[in-house]
Parts: structure tokens; sequence; C-alpha cells
């Protein structure tokens, strides 16, 4: 197969960097196992081969803004204690799938849904879920870092006090926890009473990363999280995801395909609201079994 675009000679095969030519569908088709069985769609249907429990899985999920169809027939599994990077063009519908999960889009008017959301086994979409406890269980972190303009200590404490924790000494615990865990109380330990909004821009992302883990989640839902920083607090957020990997599942929207080898274990490829191929991000970027990856990966588009 010629690949018009030749990669970059001199890099080391196993770099992030993304530059060895995939292997095309036609190519990697004749590869024993990966052959679809019949009725079967490719590698996007396929439930995780490493045999983990599920925290997040889609089944067949459709959305709709109104009459625009927005996701079609998703279908997609997400072990427990992984990241999972969702990747794909704007507007390809990777934060509105990542959103669906903790039903953000519910503020959204005209939103209408069809097929299954599961978290922790449990239909999400079903009649009578307690979309406030979703939320507890299943965390955000947006593209832009979002403190409250209240000091760093009440920013974390926000939402143990939404559930119901008085007492100074829970609270003084497990704000200092949670910012132990977001890689951030050495830095501020001593202005915790100190307004938020005068940290770094990373350091205000890593905030909302302490203040998302403090109502202990199961799952954390990132979107675009690196975005508007710089590389120095970029590197600080990729660390910290890995570091939060071995206690949470985490889902990772990126425009950034480097990002996405540099800390994901499995990489899911969208493009106009379908879900095109997802595998092992090594598998992914190196040897893509969909020729829409391929071309999306080595720059064609997007």
């Amino acid at each position: 197969m010629t690949v018009s675009a030749p990669p970059r000679q001199g890099l080391d095969p196993a770099s992030p960097d993304l530059m060895r030519r995939p292997l095309g569908a036609s190519e990697r088709a004749g590869e024993p196992g990966n052959e679809p069985r019949a009725g079967e769609a490719p590698d996007a249907a396929r439930v995780d081969r490493a045999g983990a429990a599920a925290a997040l899985e889609a089944r067949d999920y459709h959305l709709y803004y109104g009459a625009h169809h927005a996701l079609h027939g998703v279908s997609l599994t997400i072990a427990e204690r992984s990241i999972t990077a969702i990747i794909g063009p704007s507007g390809c519908g990777k934060s509105t799938l990542l959103r669906s999960f903790n039903r953000m889009n519910d503020m959204i008017p005209g939103v209408r849904t069809e097929g299954e959301l599961l978290v922790g086994g449990r239909n999400v979409l079903a009649p009578g879920t307690d979309v406030v406890d979703l939320r507890r269980r299943v965390g955000m972190v947006f593209q832009r870092p979002n403190p409250f303009p209240q000091s760093i200590f009440d920013n974390v404490a926000f939402g143990l006090k939404l559930l119901g924790i008085k007492s100074r000494s829970e609270l003084e615990g497990r704000v200092e926890a949670s910012l132990k865990s977001a890689a951030l109380w050495n830095e501020v330990r001593d202005r915790l009473h100190r307004s938020a909004l005068a940290l770094s821009g990373g350091q205000q992302q890593r905030l909302c990363i302490a203040r998302c883990l403090a109502i202990e989640p199961t799952v954390i839902l990132m979107d675009e999280p690196a975005s508007a920083l710089d590389p120095t607090a970029t590197a600080r957020v990729e660390e910290l995801a890995l570091a939060l990997k071995s206690r949470y599942t985490i889902a990772v929207v990126t425009h950034n395909m480097q990002q996405a080898a540099r800390i994901s274990d499995r990489t899911a490829f969208m493009l106009e609201g379908r879900l095109i191929e997802v595998d092992d991000t090594s598998t992914l970027f190196t040897r893509p079994s969909q020729k829409l990856t391929e071309d999306y990966i080595t720059g064609r588009f997007g």
C-alpha cells in the first residue's frame, strides 16, 4: 500500500510521535484474529479485549439535538481503572458522547436519546435515575479551568458541604487528601484561604480535578483538560492522569493525538457522530483496521 505522505525518518519506532506509517485496513485484514465475525461491526463494537470489568458502556446509543442526529448508534466499552482517549475532528461528537455519561446533555433543550448508557452496569438513561448521585459518581473536568470565586479550600470543600459534611476536621482532612491526590498540596498548603482565581491556569485545572476527587467519584470525564494550558502545565495534568488511573476510570477527549498516545490505554476514533474504531492505543496508531482512521492519524483530513 502506498502512503502519499512519507513518514519522517530517524524516529524511534516506539516513539509516541505517531509518525510510523500505519498499516491500512487491507493490510491488516489478513492478520489472524482480525477478521470480523459475520454480522459484526469492526473493532468499534467489541468489548474490552483484556477482559477487565466495564466501568462505562454505550450500547447502540443515539443522541439528537432537535432534528439533528448528533450520535449514531455508538457502542463502546471502557474498562475500569484505565484511560481511554476519544479522538476525532471538531464537531465529530466526542464531547457529546463524553457528557452523555453523566447526563450533562440533559441541560440542553430539545435533546433526546435512544439506546443505553451503562455506568457500573446500570443504565443511567432509565427512568428514576438519580442524576445528582450520578454526577457525584461520574465527575467532570472541563476544557477551561472553572474554579469558583472562592478560596482554594472552599473550592475543594464545595461538593463535600453539599453532601452534608459539616465537621471541620473531616472537611480539612478530605480537602488535604484531595489536593495531594491532585499533586497540588505542596504548592498551596500555605495559602488555602486565598482566592483560587490567583492560581496559574495549570494550578486552577489541578484544583478543579481536586474538587472532583473530593466527592469520591469512580469515573472522571476529562473534556480536553489541557487544551488551554502551556506545555509545562499540560505535562503536569498528563502525569496526574497517569497517577490517578490506578484508582479511577478516566475517559478523556483530546484533539492532541500525541497526548492520546502518551497517556491512554485505548483510543476511540469518532467521525461525524459515529464511532469508527476503538483499539489498544499502540495498535490503533500503528495498525488501524479502518481506512478512515488511517487517513485521520496521517493528517489527510481533520
